[in-house]
């Protein structure tokens, strides 16, 4: 529930995170479901998110984006945003996401293929917070916090090498 909740628009810093490691802490047996659930929850709940603003932001977005640097977002949106989905969504530091997702929705993206990103990032996401619980044990919260750079920058990385094989792409299909 409480992966619902935050991904639904209740923002929970890190809670559902911590959740998943402390159950992985707590009963090595269980981690693997609480990664499951985690998944769960949060693919629900932005999937919630992602029709709300299907519903009520097509027509504001479609007031305030038709023209100049609106349109402009608009259009990389469309090219490129589930990116903004996909990176926040699979690192585990702490990102905005709600934004993006909030966008997919209101730009039109298809349900479906938003649901894959979506999926293909919180399924290693949530696993490797299980498998690193069941590892290091009370030390994964601090082994987190000591590689919070490189996280960061394995984000970065991340975003560029995926923006830059999605030009390639484009660029071979034009």
């Amino acid at each position: 529930m409480l992966a619902v909740v935050d991904s639904f628009g209740a923002p929970m810093v890190g809670g559902v995170d911590a959740v998943v490691i402390l159950v992985a802490v707590a009963d090595h047996s269980r981690a693997y479901w609480g990664a499951g659930a985690a998944i769960l929850g949060s693919l629900i709940g932005s999937m919630g998110l992602f029709y709300v603003a299907r519903r009520g932001g097509e027509a504001y977005l479609e007031r305030h984006t038709s023209r100049g640097r609106g349109a402009k977002f608009r259009a990389w949106f469309q090219e490129y945003g589930l990116l903004t989905v996909f990176v926040p969504a699979f690192v585990v530091i702490p990102m905005p996401m709600k934004v993006f997702v909030l966008s997919a929705g209101a730009f039109g993206v298809r349900p479906r293929t938003f649901l894959i990103v979506l999926a293909a990032a919180r399924v290693p996401r949530y696993l490797f917070l299980a498998w690193l619980g069941t590892r290091l044990g009370n030390q994964t919260g601090p082994y987190l916090r000591e590689h919070i750079w490189q996280f960061g920058g394995f984000a970065l990385v991340l975003f560029a090498v995926l923006y830059v094989g999605i030009k390639l792409v484009h660029r071979r299909r034009y």
